[in-house]
């Protein structure tokens, strides 16, 4: 075994073997200089006047800017100048336009803790999870509180926020000290001002069951909304203050079922009295599959809208699509018919618009872009507001409804926020922020190509190729690259997660030096309808997503200029899962591979297989079974292709117990493998210098392994 272990301080990683690989050949690019670009996230306008704000990580150092409108020119409002690790999220403009809230700390995109600090320095002092403030028009920023998620009245002058499961307040400005709100039993969240900030919404989540309540004051007690044996969430208060809508699901618990088989998962819309909490339903999803809660950004995406329509997000007709019901009772009428999804919706300040990102357009090419679309609350009639061979997400709509903002990208240039006055054409996209962008990132980007291609069992599968011009008659290396998630779609341009941001940019890399990129959209990932997010016999049902991937390397050795002796596979997370499962059942296609913190054991990993109770789901030993088989771990004795593992050891959406055992099994097995572990980071490596060594290993494993001529045997490693 070849350990690589990253040094707390520096985490270089560039070894001798890197630099004599650069040297042999002249490289257009280095990984340093493709993975320079800033990345914006968090866009986010007040509800009044042209303000926006986002945050920008340039190299590790995120900060706040601000923009207004007409010019929106980019203004850095924090100057956090370190590779700390720190992210910043809930990013908030008040309704006044005059503050800036956000919060500095935490891993925002995990399964567990996420709200907890993140050490990625190994600080002997932690760092805090913090709210801050700062003033739109300048000015130091504040930090007001130790919390989290918070959510800035519209009066713009208190903040509420999550701490220890109660919800708390503070002045915007930091002039008094945080209070507990109130006490209510449970984990309390999703705090909601009303309209005219005069009271506050919340759930209130008690383990089998939950209940939405209202708080008005000191003096007056907390207004259930109509608490029942069921779990309700994502309370949307009307425009008038006078009601509030709501999701009802049922309460856990009942016989258990089979574990194997999918079963629907309904759910209600229920709007209830403000004051008294009387409740009706307006709402049933149908208890199909489809009709089941939708797991895709921002799940039901439940708002009141205007002229007293409700709307929300339903797989119902087999594609994630906008609804609006009027909330009097009535018929829900399907706003964005059509093949494409929508994600990343928002309502305009006004209540009359949904804007969205969807795989929508009239080029085919559309169904792996988005773009973004803008639909009335009250009719069918969906725009696409920013066609082409571009690529935009996060939309929103100025608080004086003149101008959409969103984050756009090409194929070559990374994304930037961007706005478009409303009514204007295309071409009027003004790039917010350009000057940031490294003036030595590289130009030379190739634009991936559409494919398309079948997997064993007759399902269509979309994947981006990714080659260099030149080359010749030479037959040239080939790698799988395959996606987490798995609800994710790789796009034919830069991605709105930084995440796959950085894969993108990794595949460009690997595609200058001689390698063609195959990044596969298997099934279970989003984009493709109902049926391909949800198939069935997949994961540790089955695994059936893994004959997308033996299609994927099918694909590439049946193309004149693979050499399909040299094929390796890639990939982190739920993508590390498929890479290892590749390496453990076919060695004899994929030549090598790196698993970035994948899952390993579904039998240990999986919810349901655990025997705490003495009923048992009826199919309890065949799932446990299925989960075993479905796993890398079960197919270790025919792994023979040489391996590298990374890991952070810090990682809150896979742990890293699933990397050890793996470790322990392949030493065991004889088979060829190498190491990175990355010390208190996680699984989205928040620290830059971390991001650089992952990506440096990965790319100089598979130099190693696979550049090398038909003659020449295969590096394995050490032991």
């Amino acid at each position: 075994m070849r350990t690589i272990v990253a040094a707390v301080a520096g985490l270089s990683l560039v070894t001798s073997s890197i630099a004599a690989a650069q040297s042999s050949r002249a490289t257009p690019f280095t990984v340093n200089q493709v993975r320079s670009y800033p990345f914006p996230n968090e866009l986010t306008a007040a509800a009044t006047g042209s303000r926006l704000a986002w945050a920008f990580n340039e190299q590790g150092r995120r900060n706040i800017f601000v923009a207004e409108g007409p010019a929106f020119s980019a203004r850095q409002l924090t100057h956090y100048d370190r590779d700390d690790g720190q992210e910043l999220s809930s990013v908030a403009v008040s309704a006044n336009g005059k503050w800036v809230v956000y919060v500095r700390g935490g891993d925002h995109g995990s399964n567990w803790d996420d709200g907890l600090p993140v050490n990625v320095g190994s600080n002997p002092t932690a760092p805090k999870v913090q709210i801050f403030s700062v003033a739109f028009d300048g000015g130091d920023p504040k930090p007001i509180a130790d919390g989290d998620e918070p959510v800035v009245s519209p009066r713009s002058d208190v903040v509420a926020f999550i701490k220890g499961g109660q919800i708390w307040t503070v002045p915007i400005d930091g002039s008094a000290p945080a209070k507990t709100l109130f006490t209510a039993r449970g984990e309390n969240a999703d705090p909601r001002w009303s309209p005219d900030g005069s009271r506050l919404a919340f759930v209130a989540n008690r383990g089998d069951h939950a209940f939405i309540g209202v708080y008005a004051n000191d003096s007056t007690a907390i207004t259930w909304l109509a608490p029942a044996f069921a779990r309700d969430r994502s309370p949307r208060w009307s425009p008038d203050g006078k009601r509030i809508a709501f999701v009802r699901l049922p309460g856990a618990g009942g016989a258990p079922d089979s574990l194997l088989p999918p079963r629907p998962n309904p759910w209600e819309i229920w709007t209830a009295d403000a004051m008294t909490g009387t409740a009706q339903r307006l709402w049933k999803s149908p208890e199909t599959l489809s009709g089941s809660v939708p797991s895709t950004d921002g799940g039901t995406n439940l708002g009141w809208g205007a002229g007293d329509r409700v709307v929300f997000l339903s797989y119902q007709d087999g594609w994630p699509h906008l609804y609006s019901i009027p909330a009097s009772g009535g018929t829900a009428l399907l706003l964005t018919p059509g093949r494409y999804m929508a994600e990343h919706i928002s309502l305009s300040a006004d209540g009359r618009w949904l804007v969205f990102a969807g795989n929508m357009g009239a080029d085919s090419l559309d169904i792996d872009r988005r773009h973004v679309v803008r639909v009335p609350v009250d009719r069918a009639a969906p725009q696409v507001m920013t066609p082409g061979s571009g690529l935009e997400w996060s939309p929103a709509v100025t608080g004086d409804g003149t101008t959409l903002v969103f984050i756009s990208a090409t194929p070559q240039r990374p994304p930037l926020p961007a706005a478009l006055t409303l009514g204007a054409s295309r071409a009027a996209i003004r790039p917010i922020g350009a000057d940031h962008i490294p003036a030595d990132f590289p130009t030379a980007l190739v634009t991936p190509k559409q494919v398309v291609f079948r997997s064993a069992d007759g399902l269509t599968i979309h994947g981006q190729l990714f080659e260099a011009p030149g080359g010749g008659n030479t037959r040239k290396p080939a790698i799988v690259y395959v996606h987490g998630g798995p609800p994710r779609q790789m796009l034919l341009g830069w991605h709105y997660s930084d995440y796959y941001s950085n894969a993108y940019a990794l595949n460009q890399y690997l595609a200058s030096r001689g390698f063609i990129v195959l990044s596969v959209n298997y099934r279970l990932g989003i984009g493709y309808g109902y049926d391909f997010h949800q198939p069935p016999s997949s994961g540790a049902r089955g695994a059936a997503e893994y004959r997308d991937i033996q299609a994927g390397a099918a694909y590439l050795r049946s193309q004149p200029r693979v050499d399909a002796s040299r094929i390796g596979i890639y990939g982190g997370s739920y993508g590390g899962y498929l890479t290892a499962l590749a390496l453990a059942r076919n060695s004899d296609v994929f030549a090598t591979g790196v698993d970035i913190h994948g899952v390993h054991d579904w039998s240990t990993y999986a919810r349901g297989l655990d025997r705490q109770r003495y009923e048992q789901a009826p199919d309890v030993d065949s799932a446990v079974a299925t989960a075993w088989h479905s796993s890398p771990v079960s197919s270790v004795a025919s792994w023979k292709s040489p391996v590298l593992l990374i890991h952070g050891d810090d990682d809150r959406n896979v742990r890293f117990t699933q990397s050890t055992d793996l470790v322990r099994r392949l030493a065991a097995a004889g088979v060829p493998f190498e190491t990175l572990v990355i010390p208190d980071d996680t699984h989205h490596f928040l620290r830059y210098a971390n991001i650089l060594t992952v990506d440096k290993a990965t790319a100089e494993f598979l130099e190693r392994q696979l550049q090398t001529t038909a003659a020449q045997p295969r590096a394995t490693g050490r032991q």
